[in-house]
């Protein structure tokens, strides 16, 4: 308090004030206010760190900000556990007299990353929100959903409330149990703070991706590929709801190697409004001085009799870019010729089919069958032919250690068609003597479909595997010039399928 009687602000302010604590003893009635006070963040950096603000207003010519005083307005902030108020300061400009809440978006813009960061709640109309909740939400997954981060909340904040009112009750039970001859009332304890609804969470989610909108830009436009995959899908469209319902009715996504979208755009039908996507990816890997992909997955226009199709042309950024069927949807063409996907034979199908396309690589198998044959005679096996090693490889040690590729044009229309003429005679049928092909269709559809298994051959030079790392097993193997006993390690690689897994 000042001279005059009224509240006045200290020189040397502080940025945190926190209450004090309950007393140990009593010897008067205890009081809550001690007990379940809030602390204080004076949110002021004209007065507390000398920070240079300059008035918005063009005709003020720059003209620096002068402090006003204490804001009249306090904040409740929403924390993690508790609740905690926020006081600010008014900024005025001397020449137009207009007045600036240092909260506002005026002001953080002004100041420096180091000073800005300081300030860590985002402001609603009614509430405010610290910035540790909303890191709850940002790595969005099925497990952190907005409502399970709301219940999160009130349990957090309503065990904090109980233990401060243990400690109260506990503190007024014992000054109750002393020697005294008037009657004593103790003050009811306040209430406990209710947390904001999920909408309101969700609100201030937005606003926080609002403020790292242009760090959210550069880490999109920062990523980059060499094996490329683009798809259109109707699923994401049927989602949009108010104003946005109908607007589009397609999105197309280029994803890489590694799983990440590097563009989506929502068009009105599919293939229409590319051309700017693929100006803007083009012009992406060149201003970064990265090489351009060499490979494009897609589920259509990758081929044409004559001339180039309008997907090559598109890409002509990209000249030496190879377009490829992406294997996927080739299975999925020759599976509409089945005539349901409820069949028994269904699931063994497509895996025929993937089997007719794949082959293992014959060195990592060797290897792989190598390292398992001496792990094997450690553990006391007899020497084991490869039929017989073999029997003990798993699927997922194969998809693990070892590659596969493509068996090659010939031989894949060999085995397909193999596999299809095998299945539309009565070894196709289930139980109940269901086809599961239907003839007609699945004649025509691989009369369609066979000029296509030149496209989605691997192509050459280009490596569809990344080695993520290595296993080196210690096992015992012996050998013409191999000491009994003596350890050898084995080392296996670590591969993962960049595109067709």
């Amino acid at each position: 308090m000042g001279s005059k009687g009224k509240p006045e602000l200290r020189d040397n302010l502080q940025l945190w004030y926190y209450p004090p604590q309950p007393a140990l003893t009593y010897n008067q009635a205890p009081a809550p206010d001690r007990f379940f006070c809030h602390s204080l963040l004076l949110r002021m950096p004209y007065k507390l760190w000398r920070v240079k603000v300059l008035c918005p207003n063009p005709a003020c010519g720059q003209h620096q900000l002068t402090g006003g005083g204490l804001h009249k307005r306090a904040r409740q902030v929403l924390d993690i556990d508790r609740m905690y108020n926020m006081v600010t300061e008014t900024l005025i400009c001397t020449k137009c007299k207009a007045s600036h809440v240092s909260w506002s978006q005026t002001v953080l813009q002004q100041l420096d990353l180091g000073h800005r960061s300081e300030f860590w709640v985002i402001l609603t109309q009614k509430y405010a929100c610290d910035i540790r909740v909303i890191r709850l939400l940002r790595e969005r997954g099925l497990g952190n959903s907005p409502t399970r981060v709301i219940k999160q909340l009130k349990e957090n904040h309503s065990e904090e409330w109980l233990q401060r009112l243990a400690r109260y009750t506990t503190q007024c039970v014992d000054f109750l149990s002393g020697p005294g001859v008037l009657p004593i009332t103790f003050q009811e304890p306040p209430a406990s703070t209710v947390v904001p609804s999920c909408k309101w969470l969700l609100t201030v989610y937005s606003q926080d991706i609002l403020t790292r909108l242009n760090e959210i830009h550069a880490r999109i436009t920062s990523t980059h590929g060499s094996i490329l995959k683009m798809d259109s899908t109707k699923k994401i469209t049927k989602k949009l709801a108010g104003t946005a319902k109908g607007t589009g009715l397609w999105l197309t996504s280029v994803g890489n190697e590694f799983g990440q979208v590097l563009i989506s755009v929502l068009t009105a039908q599919e293939g229409a409004g590319l051309d700017r996507m693929v100006d803007g990816l083009v012009r992406r890997y060149q201003e970064a001085g990265v090489d351009p992909p060499a490979v494009l997955y897609v589920d259509c226009g990758f081929c044409t009799d004559v001339g180039e199709t309008k997907l090559k042309a598109r890409f002509r950024g990209w000249p030496k870019l190879t377009v490829k069927l992406d294997i996927w949807h080739f299975m999925r063409r020759i599976a509409v010729g089945c005539t349901t996907d409820a069949h028994q034979l269904y699931p063994i199908f497509m895996s025929w089919i993937s089997a007719c396309i794949f082959e293992w690589d014959a060195a990592d198998v060797s290897l792989l069958r190598q390292a398992k044959r001496a792990l094997l005679m450690s553990q006391g096996w007899p020497a084991l032919t490869d039929a017989d090693v073999n029997k003990h490889l798993t699927r997922e040690e194969l998809a693990l250690h070892c590659r596969r590729r493509t068996h090659g044009k010939e031989t894949t229309i060999l085995l397909l068609e193999q596999l299809l003429t095998e299945l539309m005679s009565n070894k196709g049928n289930d139980s109940l003597g269901v086809p599961l092909l239907d003839k007609e269709r699945m004649e025509h559809i691989w009369s369609v479909q066979k000029k296509h298994i030149k496209c989605i051959q691997d192509p050459p030079g280009v490596a569809l595997y990344t080695e993520t790392g290595s296993i080196a097993r210690e096992v015992f193997c012996y050998g013409p010039t191999d000491v009994p006993g003596a350890p050898r390690l084995s080392h296996l690689c670590v591969f993962v399928f960049l595109i067709k897994s």
